[in-house]
């Protein structure tokens, strides 16, 4: 396994579908729980502490409201923490965000934008740490970014053939 992957509520994992589906396609191995920061905190820190011992590399957190998983991750374990603030409350995620992006210094957690393009991002994000290891991963990476490049050139070449 190259990646944990933790949600705050079973509610979170359709939007976590973005996440898992982009580290499929890339062919890297994930775990992925179900954990809060406040219901379930021990059962959070054996999760992370199990992920150290199993040399994962990379931990995306994402929770909504209160959003406090990844920080609380982050302090538990020096791994690269990536968080996703998900659209679960009226503010649109908003809270999440801010709960989120605002880490004390010397606790980071790189943070996404909110909700499903987020954990897309999160995933792409994780590749990228991993890839500083990994060559053929970093050829991935760049075909990736060449194809969704080549995309939007034949979407207006499409567009503009009229």
């Amino acid at each position: 396994m190259d990646v944990l992957i933790l949600v705050g509520s079973k509610n979170d994992l359709n939007d976590i579908e973005g996440t898992t589906e982009t580290l499929k396609k890339f062919g890297i191995s994930y775990e992925l729980h179900i954990s809060s920061a406040h219901r379930t905190l021990k059962r959070t820190m054996e999760i992370v502490e199990s992920a150290e011992k199993e040399k994962l590399k990379v931990i995306i957190a994402a929770a909504g409201m209160s959003a406090h998983l990844p920080g609380v991750i982050a302090a538990m374990t020096v791994l690269p923490v990536i968080g996703v603030p998900l659209n679960a409350s009226a503010l649109n995620g908003l809270d999440s965000l801010m709960s989120i992006v605002q880490m004390p210094g010397g606790i980071p957690v790189a943070t996404t934008a909110i909700g499903k393009s987020g954990c897309v991002n999160a995933a792409l994000l994780a590749l990228s740490i991993l890839a500083l290891s990994d060559g053929a991963l970093t050829e991935k990476l760049k075909q990736y970014r060449k194809e969704m490049s080549e995309s939007v050139i034949k979407a207006d070449e499409e567009l503009n053939k009229k």
